[in-house]
């Protein structure tokens, strides 16, 4: 299992790395879109969507992205839309999590369907619009995430006692949490002082702009994105939950599917430029 996690991971690496690392947004762009679109196939099979219709669901999904990039998706769009994005974020969020596993089914397949191709398209177009910010902007919203993730695990581990959300993500608890909120505030820390001072960056991070617009308000809006990853990785748990599934899918050996490898970024992306927009 490690060998085939250790492959994959490369292999994605070899594929992503060069794109992102280019100085033009649009092969980035391209890239994304193949990505998406496997996700809303995830989505649509998680959902009930069997066979062609979930293909049929996931290709209608890239096939509006290229439209959206067709049309101008590289300007950007007014800053409403992702406080639209933030404010789905957060009530349905809350909604989805409160109802529960049982309650996900309650809602109809339609609705299922729509509304993950929404949240599915608006965080593409977050993480575009991300992307033509600059290379060191992206990765610094990449990297909220990430250390997110990595400090609640180890936090998780060490210190762990009470549950997050045991109906739904058992592994999780609030120490975990309370551990990933930290790792985010020392990595703001690290970049605002480190990275976009010292390193010839691009671009200035996701930190240093939420310092200059907010001042120390920022630590509030890192603890909130960080909230919000942890959302995004219970939402789809929960839907996973609910249908039975282990993983998304098995497009990424190794490591489930596309879904299960960017849940915690969907609310990330469109909440950073949201917060920024201010």
């Amino acid at each position: 299992m490690l060998k085939t996690r250790v492959i994959t991971a490369v292999v994605l690496l070899a594929i992503l790395l060069p794109v992102l690392f280019q100085a033009s947004p649009w092969p980035f762009a391209w890239v994304s879109v193949l990505m998406i679109g496997a996700a809303g196939w995830e989505w649509a099979r998680l959902n009930g969507l069997p066979g062609t219709g979930a293909i049929a669901a996931g290709v209608a999904l890239a096939l509006v992205c290229v439209w959206t990039l067709l049309i101008g998706g590289l300007n950007a769009p007014p800053p409403w839309v992702w406080w639209l994005a933030t404010g789905v974020w957060v009530l349905g969020g809350a909604y989805a999590l409160r109802a529960g596993p049982t309650g996900w089914p309650r809602i109809a397949r339609g609705g299922r369907l729509a509304l993950g191709a929404l949240l599915l398209w608006g965080a593409w177009l977050a993480i575009v619009q991300a992307k033509v910010h600059g290379i060191n902007f992206i990765l610094s919203v990449f990297c909220l995430v990430w250390a997110a993730d990595i400090a609640a695990y180890f936090g998780g581990r060490a210190f762990g006692k009470r549950k997050l959300a045991p109906a739904i993500s058992p592994g999780k608890s609030w120490e975990g949490v309370w551990s990933g909120l930290v790792g985010v505030i020392l990595l703001g820390f690290l970049w605002v002082h480190v990275i976009d001072v010292r390193v010839g960056v691009d671009s200035p991070s996701l930190y240093t702009l939420l310092v200059q617009r907010h001042g120390i308000v920022s630590l509030l809006a890192l603890v909130f994105l960080a909230a919000m990853s942890v959302v995004g990785d219970l939402f789809e748990s929960l839907v996973k939950r609910a249908t039975g599934a282990k993983d998304s899918s098995n497009l990424l050996p190794g490591h489930g599917g596309v879904l299960d490898r960017i849940d915690a970024l969907l609310p990330v992306f469109p909440l950073a430029l949201a917060l920024i927009s201010l």
